[in-house]
């Protein structure tokens, strides 16, 4: 060995770096990787053994990976079973093993939403939030939460709504056009996929009247071709039936994200889908931005509206504190946010009510007569006017009931509490509850459709659509904390849907424009998917995804 090799060795070198063979690098990475499993398991048996709600009903976990949620998402109905075993309070467990509490119990979501510090959407949800939808509005608690928030409201109050009304009939009635082109093709009827037209129609209302953006979705030409991208990524995501499974592997990342380094199925289209609505978020801020200061500027260019565009401007107002302003980060995260909950919930909410109205033709007919008298008097009507419609109010209200867009949603206690309960739990002992005891950390799992469709508060004919219900109902329906119709619909408290008024706009417009040109009848037997958005699908054809398959056919007064 020569001397030069004898002077560098590491031997002689007190503050030189070890080296390793790779051997020695395996060894490493098994003990870091014995030691991150040992700490998990720990943190496991430390979360078992300081469980506080053992006394509560539960159906038994299949296994410690995947716990009940793969038969949660396999089947749409189980949560269902499982209430009527073990009444509106039970536990279940998700993955690895975590165990989360199921309550449909009224005053204790009640609870939940009016202490929103308090109980707040766990980190898991966070991190998925954000590997969706980014930085934006869905993604972030406590103060930030708070800021982000009172921007936004300026954006969404009525009077900004009421400035998109020509955008919503415009696109309503290019769809409705689109149909009536494929009916005079077809010898006067047709079958068509109506979940997958709605969801390009949503998409355009929302680039138009959220950002001033053509994505031309209902477009039959080469300008299409962006949005077919966007929405073949959102297809794939949310509606393709391997959605489920690829839902499951992202909350497994999310939990532990050391798995993140592992190219699980379904993480190349998220990446691929984030990456093409960030694009399209910076290049539509650009655009914002510079044509606000051009109209500030030279005044006949007159002033934008959209929802992007009165967001900037009440972000630049100068009764903001500029530590209270958004960054352009932010502003641009609120962009998949408009996209996921302006475009995707309100296409399945209106695919519901047209799949409603299909099979009870009588409520279809009588809402067309309540249409067809104000068209009579209003050709074009107003959003007041759609608003003022009483029978309309009672479809949309039964509507979002039996079908919300979203059928659950997640909390979790921030710090050790008290859940009180408006019915008493009995446990198997015979012991009686008025409260539940909550540790830091406990998940709760709100039930959305549950609620609305639990028989101790609708009364029997609750899993039924009936829209004349909501002429008398019954007491303990005023139990229900929401922000619209005493519905879980768009949620309640500081984190209720920001946007559920431009929603309910466009659902008016869209079902009078329709309802008035066609008649619809029903030709499948239609189900609803068991992941985060309650989707439409054909229960005999799993492997189709997402859809709605309607009959339409000109109505003919």
């Amino acid at each position: 060995m020569s001397s030069t090799t004898t002077i560098f060795s590491s031997a002689s070198l007190p503050f030189a770096m070890p080296v390793f063979s790779v051997g020695g690098s395996l060894v490493v990475l098994f003990m870091t990787l014995f030691a991150y499993i040992l700490f998990q398991a720990l943190h496991y048996l430390y979360r078992d053994w300081t469980f506080t709600l053992r006394h509560i009903g539960a159906p038994k976990s299949p296994s410690w990976l995947t716990g009940n949620f793969g038969e949660m998402m396999a089947d749409p109905e189980r949560t269902d079973k499982w209430r009527r075993e073990f009444g509106a309070n039970f536990t279940f467990t998700t993955l690895f093993g975590v165990r989360e509490l199921h309550t449909s119990d009224t005053r204790a979501i009640a609870h939940v939403f009016a202490n929103p510090d308090l109980y707040q959407k766990s980190p898991i949800t966070l991190a998925n939030m954000r590997r969706l939808l980014g930085h934006g509005l869905l993604s972030i608690e406590s103060a930030e939460h708070k800021r982000q928030r009172r921007i936004l409201t300026q954006a969404f109050g009525p009077s900004s709504i009421r400035l998109f009304t020509d955008t919503f009939v415009e696109k309503a009635s290019t769809l409705r056009d689109i149909w009536a082109n494929q009916l005079s093709e077809n010898g006067g009827t047709a079958t068509i996929d109506a979940f997958d037209w709605l969801r390009r129609m949503t998409l355009d209302v929302i680039g138009e009247a959220g950002f001033g953006y053509e994505f031309h979705a209902l477009s039959a030409n080469d300008t299409r071709a962006e949005s077919e991208k966007l929405e073949d990524l959102f297809t794939e995501v949310l509606h393709s039936p391997k959605a489920p499974r690829n839902i499951m592997f992202r909350l497994a990342q999310n939990i532990y994200p050391i798995l993140r380094l592992i190219p699980l199925p379904g993480t190349r289209v998220l990446h691929a889908l984030r990456t093409k609505m960030d694009a399209i978020g910076y290049q539509i801020l650009a655009r914002s931005k510079a044509a606000i200061i051009r109209g500030a500027t030279d005044k006949s260019l007159g002033e934008r509206r959209d929802l992007l565009s009165i967001l900037l401007k009440a972000n630049m107002s100068p009764d903001i504190k500029e530590s209270q302003r958004m960054t352009d980060a932010e502003a641009v995260g609120q962009i998949p946010t408009f996209l996921f909950a302006g475009h995707e919930t309100t296409a399945s909410a209106i695919s519901w009510a047209l799949h409603a109205l299909s099979v009870n033709t009588a409520a279809q007919s009588k809402l067309r007569a309540e249409f067809l008298d104000l068209a009579a008097r209003s050709p074009r009507p107003t959003i007041d006017e759609l608003a003022a419609l009483p029978y309309l109010e009672l479809i949309l209200r039964e509507t979002l009931r039996l079908h919300p867009p979203a059928v659950a949603a997640q909390r979790m206690a921030m710090k050790d509490d008290v859940l009180p309960l408006g019915r008493t739990y009995i446990d198997n002992d015979g012991r009686e509850y008025d409260s539940l005891p909550l540790r830091k950390g406990q998940l709760i799992h709100i039930p959305v459709k549950a609620v609305h469709t639990d028989k101790s508060i609708w009364g029997p004919d609750a899993e039924e659509f009936i829209p004349e219900r909501w002429d008398k109902l019954p007491e303990a329906v005023s139990s229900i904390p929401g922000v619209y119709a005493n519905l879980l619909t768009f949620l309640g408290g500081p984190h209720s849907c920001i946007g559920y008024r431009f929603s309910m706009a466009e659902f008016r417009v869209t079902l009078f424009t329709l309802i008035c040109a066609f008649e619809l009848s029903n030709v499948a037997d239609i189900g609803g998917t068991s992941t985060g958005l309650q989707k439409p699908m054909v229960r005999s054809e799993p492997q189709r995804g997402s859809c709605l398959p309607l009959g339409i056919k000109p109505f003919v007064a």
